[in-house]
Formats: C-alpha cells, structure tokens, sequence
C-alpha cells in the first residue's frame, strides 16, 4: 500500500479525532472499526505533528479490556509483559509475540475458509470435523509452547547472550 493511500487521523487538543478522509470526526470505536476492517490508517497529533499511532491503538486495546466479557490480558500476562521492557531481548520478545499473532490470525483465517468451504459442500462433512480437530490440536500446541518459552527462555536468553 502506498503511503497516499493510508487514511490520515488527526487527533485535536480537545483529544478530539478527525478523520481527512471521510471530513468528519470519529471515535475510538471508529477506529476499531477499521483495524478489524484492515484499513489502515496512522494518527496524528495536530499540534506536534508527531506519529501517535501507537499509543491510539493502546488506548483502543485499554477500551476493549474494560470492557464486559473475558479480558484478552490476565493480570499474570500484564506483569510478565511489564517484566520484559528493559530486558536485553525486549526486541526479540517483540519479534515473537508478533510474529505469534500473525500465525494465530493466518489459523483463525484458514479454519475460517475451511469451514465456509466445508458447509457450502456438507454441513456434516466428516471433513469438517477432521479439520477443526486438527487446527484446535496445531492451536493447543502452539499455546503451550508460548507458555513453556515464556516460563523457561533458552539458556542463551537467560545470561543476555
């Protein structure tokens, strides 16, 4: 994507936010909206001029774990996130979170496709099920080698090598 084409929000010193492309002002649930629309999208502080995607987007996070339901974060995660910033492998910590969450979101779109795929055909296809079987397996794995990794980094990562 070209960087013509990422719709610019400026946030106001009245914390308002306004969108330039639609010429209108939005809210926080707005711009959840287009993260799970997957327009993307950068927000900028008016009067500095400054990139303030990121603390946007947490302020959008903060909302959601408030919100009722399960929250997404246990206060255990909190912490362990919390421990890792200044660690000699806070980048290395960053690079696997996020590369474990484009995998959890690439299994979320696959199990997706193939169920779509499987009702269109037999809504009780014996394949169905054989494929959910095996995404909760490769799921259940994958969790439990986050957790494992998390609560016992290799020896290289302990000593800061």
């Amino acid at each position: 994507m070209k960087e013509s084409d990422i719709r610019v929000i400026k946030k106001y010193p009245n914390r308002r936010l306004y969108d330039t492309k639609e010429s209108k002002y939005v809210t926080l649930a707005d711009l959840r909206e287009l993260v799970m629309n997957q327009e993307e999208f950068i927000v900028i502080d008016k009067k500095s001029e400054e990139d303030i995607t990121r603390s946007v987007l947490l302020q959008i996070i903060l909302e959601q774990e408030e919100k009722e339901g399960q929250p997404l974060f246990s206060a255990e995660l909190l912490h362990k996130l919390i421990g890792i910033y200044g660690d000699p492998n806070q980048q290395l910590a960053g690079n696997f979170l996020n590369r474990t969450i484009e995998m959890f979101c690439e299994q979320q779109k696959l199990l997706n496709t193939q169920m779509e795929e499987a009702m269109a055909v037999n809504p009780m296809s014996a394949l169905l099920t054989k494929m959910t079987k095996t995404n909760i397996e490769i799921w259940k794995e994958m969790q439990d080698n986050i957790l494992k990794s998390m609560e016992n980094p290799p020896a290289d990562q302990k000593s800061g090598k």
